[in-house]
């Protein structure tokens, strides 16, 4: 299996006035491609600070950082920049999205950034929300979403590019219990298709759904546990037997 991350003694530290903060230290990371892995660790742990490098939105002090077989740790603001937006999809706890425009709209954002022509963009935002089952919602705003469909349009939003990696950080601390296993269960069908994603969480309810947790704490990295993954859909039957969760189809792959 081809290696997607890769990293030798990644470090961050952080000047703060006098003080250096050492955010990340000496960590050394592998993720093969079409694996579901989940960053674990307190506040202060180093898990959003090694998000942020493996995301390619900040840059190590020190170590390497081999990404889909590029080195990218010394790469440029614009060069880090491309591989952002060519290779990684990003979903956040609070969704980002923009307010006063459609869901189509917020899907269509990372094309018009990476000058996709027009004609080429609705095709692939429509295909994008159909794959997380929001074809009958293209034109609804954020105001006219629940919680868990806003987290479906942010997921379409990061699939549009058809990225090597999806990159969720807290993807359901802002949803409820039912709606997080069916976020859940999407990452693990969307996972099933090829997809690399890495989850960073603080609840073990979500680390329960990965391969692997590589757990963090004062900067390093102090463990990496594969496991069996529980599955999402099966859990979400449990929960409410007559309950659906929006199939991705083959398309998506």
């Amino acid at each position: 299996m081809a290696t997607m991350i890769e990293t030798q003694s990644l470090t961050k530290d952080y000047v703060v006035g006098a003080d250096v903060v050492h955010a990340l230290a000496d960590a050394d990371i592998r993720i093969d491609a079409g694996e579901l892995v989940a960053i674990m660790g307190p506040s202060g742990s180093g898990k959003s600070t090694c998000m942020n490098l493996l995301g390619c939105l900040d840059t190590p002090s020190a170590g390497s950082y081999h990404f889909d077989g590029v080195e990218v740790s010394s790469m440029s603001t614009d060069q880090l920049a491309a591989v952002r937006n060519e290779k990684i999809g990003f979903v956040f706890q609070s969704f980002n999205l923009l307010g006063r425009t459609s869901a189509l709209h917020n899907v269509e954002m990372p094309l018009i950034y990476g000058n996709t022509p027009a004609r080429d963009r609705r095709p692939r935002a429509v295909a994008a929300l159909s794959a997380v089952g929001l074809a009958d919602r293209m034109d609804h705003t954020p105001a006219q979403l629940s919680g868990g469909q806003m987290q479906r349009v942010a997921i379409a939003r990061a699939l549009v590019n058809d990225p090597a990696l999806l990159l969720a950080d807290e993807p359901t601390g802002a949803l409820d219990t039912r709606t997080g296993l069916e976020i859940m269960a999407l990452f693990q069908k969307l996972n099933g298709t090829g997809i690399t994603v890495v989850l960073v969480t603080h609840e073990p309810e979500v680390a329960r759904f990965a391969q692997r947790i590589l757990r963090f704490r004062d900067g390093r990295l102090v463990s990496d546990q594969g496991q069996t993954p529980e599955s999402a859909m099966a859990l979400l039957a449990e929960l409410e037997p007559d309950a659906a969760v929006a199939p991705v189809p083959e398309a998506a792959a």
